[in-house]
């Protein structure tokens, strides 16, 4: 793949080129040249955009595709054409497949599914067989396999000696145990926060307590135990302030936030659209502002879309019936662009990459390009002919938001949503 990028504003702290505007020639998959009035003598293909800026490849933590299994609710292609449209080169899709992930066969059907795209495709296999939360699945032969973490997908790990021997096991060859912030049997049947507005509306409530008493127990069994320790999309602030201090104890704990998270309140369920029906549950503004300051001093490692397709039998159903989740990744850009600035934004969204065992391809000459193009200042109303995925249920729908992916440069490819 040979291309000549015209007039981009790179955003790249780490490039001598940070915050200029630049033309950026790239041969062979290689960034060879970059210089503000570049020759195009062997007629490359030229890329020109407005307002065009570029950044490394950003990257999500944590996605669902649905096969095998739910392909009707979303495919590995059409997923990671998603992904592609929407700026990201490369995303780590969770088990909770049909069969669940478990497996070194089923690792290798993922990225074999997944070979040859412009984005790279990290599976994350599943802690316990079929996800069960009973018995440890095989995760030494899944991380031979190209596993880059285990996770019971929104399932918690109820049984302690279970998450322990998780943690030491996986130690013996640097694997990353992902644990889901809730004690089922506090959070019981709650459908969303526990608070003034559950209720006023009458619906079940699943209170912070759920998440911060898993939480203090995981972080007890990594001290215990060592190991390596990621907490996916924490949602309260006192969640924050225990991960805070885990942190200054030099334990080696990670975690993220979903978008939705920094975005909406419990007040947002006011009309029971079952597309903010999610898991955690949307929280109080004050555990927003929180986990805001979380993500701006660095003790939330990483903001993930927590793309999940639903189809719509599972969510067009009264609210206490209705699956958990949302897709995310086409309005991901957008709605960190209305919270941070594109610097912070962009930051946030290449965070993460070493802790899944992804290298940094910094926008430098004879770096390989693994490159996001976007314009991070045209606004628009997001609605349905934004989304590429085969499920619609979009929590940002109707949303203004402030940006615009245009594509990725990756793995020797070229994808553009023009």
């Amino acid at each position: 793949m040979n291309t000549l990028i015209k007039s981009a504003t790179i955003i790249d702290s780490k490039s001598e080129f940070h915050n200029t505007t630049q033309d950026i020639l790239i041969e062979k998959g290689v960034i060879s040249k970059i210089g503000q009035t570049l020759k195009n003598p062997n007629k490359y293909r030229e890329i020109k955009l407005e307002n065009l800026h570029i950044s490394q490849g950003w990257f999500d933590s944590s996605v669902c595709f649905g096969e095998p299994g739910f392909e009707e609710r979303e495919t590995i292609a059409n997923g990671l054409k998603t992904a592609a449209a929407s700026g990201f080169t490369a995303v780590a899709m969770h088990a909770n497949t049909n069969p669940v992930i478990d497996t070194n066969s089923d690792i290798t059907f993922v990225t074999s599914k997944s070979a040859n795209n412009a984005v790279t495709l990290l599976p994350i296999g599943a802690l316990t067989l079929n996800s069960k939360g009973e018995d440890l699945a095989e995760l030494f032969d899944m991380t031979s396999a190209g596993a880059v973490a285990f996770y019971d997908y929104k399932k918690p790990i109820s049984n302690p000696n279970l998450m322990k021997i998780a943690l030491q096991y996986a130690s013996n060859f640097n694997g990353l145990v992902c644990s889901f912030p809730q004690e089922n049997k506090i959070s019981g049947n709650g459908v969303m926060n526990e608070n003034i507005t559950s209720t006023t509306l009458g619906l079940k409530g699943n209170p912070a307590l759920a998440e911060e008493l898993q939480i203090v127990r995981d972080l007890f069994l990594l001290e215990y135990t060592g190991g390596k320790l990621h907490i996916p999309t924490i949602s309260t602030a006192k969640s924050v302030d225990l991960i805070r201090v885990a942190k200054k104890k030099k334990l080696d704990v990670s975690c993220s936030v979903a978008i939705h998270n920094l975005y909406f309140t419990d007040e947002s369920l006011n009309d029971f659209n079952t597309h903010f029906k999610v898991l955690p549950p949307l929280r109080t503004q004050q555990d927003v502002e929180a986990l805001i300051d979380g993500v701006k001093d660095g003790t939330i490692d990483m903001v993930t879309s927590d793309h999940n397709p639903i189809d719509i039998e599972q969510k067009k159903i009264e609210f206490d019936h209705a699956d958990y989740g949302t897709i995310g990744l086409e309005s991901a850009f957008g709605a960190l662009q209305n919270i941070f600035t594109t610097k912070k934004t962009i930051e946030i969204l290449t965070k993460g990459k070493s802790r899944f065992g992804l290298e940094q391809n910094f926008i430098n000459i004879g770096n390989t390009a693994n490159i996001s193009l976007f314009n991070p200042d045209t606004k628009h109303t997001f609605t349905k002919k934004n989304i590429i995925s085969k499920s619609k249920n979009a929590i940002f729908e109707n949303e203004t938001l402030k940006g615009q992916a245009y594509g990725v440069i990756s793995n020797n490819q070229v994808v553009l949503k023009l």
